[in-house]
């Protein structure tokens, strides 16, 4: 995740807010004459950073004091009172709080769908947006993103709602989560968004963040993931946007150490080649497919006293490597042949670095 303070082209008063993962400020008119020297060091700094003053968050969060120095210091570049306006925020003694959302606790007696509410009321009051975490990190390493969201309270955009979701329901075995993504057409454009589909006591539901409140929480009260998807397909028509294509991963480990990637779209659906019918029975099929994973165990982490060339010790000698599930993947609308395998292929396993 990278930060960047960033310049604006229009006037203002003060600060600008945190919108789309960047300290937005604008540049006013009067009073940058005075400063050209300090503009060329500026220039600089844009020339070593590929095309922004600096980075906000690169030593981390919270950030460091040089960086605040820093921050400081572009504000009395750009700002039209210059260094004055820092020195009478910093020296301010009587400046608000800031309130932060607190992480939910709950009692043994609380109920999943209660659970999954107060789950949903946390990532909604942490608004937007962060800026994006690769979809390509290992599992514990998203959840040590999910931490630090916690810790700073920042806003958050759709994708970090769901890593932060499922971080919130790693101790609620009975609830199965899956990443469950639309992109939708509007006006020849199109967008995307992503919402962390729940499953539990044989009802669908979603957990997420958005502008829309149609578009993110959904209850445990769906039937089946089809009722689901139509759900937000007619929450989409609302708005006009035509729904193309929906992606469904399978079922996310609740171990906090599990060393295996997210599966975000083992399923591919194209909403253009698909009847209501066959939209179904595709979604029916790829609810078998999460269940069927349930009883597979997750990958160990590989030891570092293990041999280089030494076979698993879960796998008989000269027993084939399973497949990647990723190759599996198919995406609506094609007829998949299955390949007979063998029976040492079923107790497969493979390690992911």
């Amino acid at each position: 995740m990278v930060i960047t303070c960033c310049k604006r082209s229009a006037r203002f008063q003060n600060w600008g807010p945190l919108c789309g993962g960047m300290l937005r400020t604008t540049v006013g008119c009067v009073g940058v004459e005075e400063r050209d020297e300090e503009q060329e060091d500026e220039g600089e700094e844009d020339l070593r950073d590929g095309g922004v003053p600096f980075f906000v968050n690169r030593g981390g969060l919270p950030v460091d004091e040089e960086t605040w120095e820093q921050m400081w210091r572009h504000v009395a570049r750009i700002h039209p009172n210059g260094e004055a306006i820092g020195k009478h925020i910093r020296g301010a003694s009587d400046l608000p709080k800031i309130p932060t959302p607190s992480v939910p606790t709950f009692q043994t007696t609380t109920s999943i769908p209660q659970r999954l509410e107060a789950i949903q009321k946390y990532i909604r009051d942490l608004q937007y947006p962060l800026p994006g975490c690769a979809l390509t990190l290992i599992l514990c390493r998203l959840m040590d993103i999910a931490k630090e969201m916690t810790r700073e309270s920042l806003p958050i955009k759709c994708l970090e709602a769901v890593i932060l979701g499922i971080y919130l329901t790693n101790s609620m075995p009975g609830v199965e989560r899956f990443p469950l993504s639309f992109k939708t057409e509007f006006s020849g454009n199109h967008f995307c968004h992503i919402v962390l589909g729940v499953h539990s006591g044989g009802r669908f539901g979603a957990l997420g963040i958005s502008r829309r409140d149609d578009l993110m929480f959904k209850p445990l009260e769906f039937r089946t993931l089809a009722d689901l998807v139509q759900e937000f397909e007619g929450a989409y028509r609302g708005y006009w946007h035509t729904l193309r294509k929906v992606k469904i991963g399978q079922y996310v480990s609740h171990d906090l150490h599990s060393v295996e990637q997210i599966d975000w779209k083992h399923s591919i659906l194209d909403m253009d080649k698909l009847t209501k019918e066959e939209l179904r029975r595709e979604l029916d099929r790829h609810t078998r497919d999460m269940r069927l994973k349930i009883g597979k165990p997750a990958p160990a982490s590989p030891t570092k006293d293990r041999k280089a060339g030494m076979g698993s010790p879960l796998r008989n000698p000269g027993s084939p490597m399973r497949r990647n599930s990723r190759i599996e993947r198919r995406p609506s609308g094609e007829k998949k042949v299955l390949e007979p395998k063998p029976p040492s292929d079923i107790n497969g396993y493979q390690i992911r670095v």
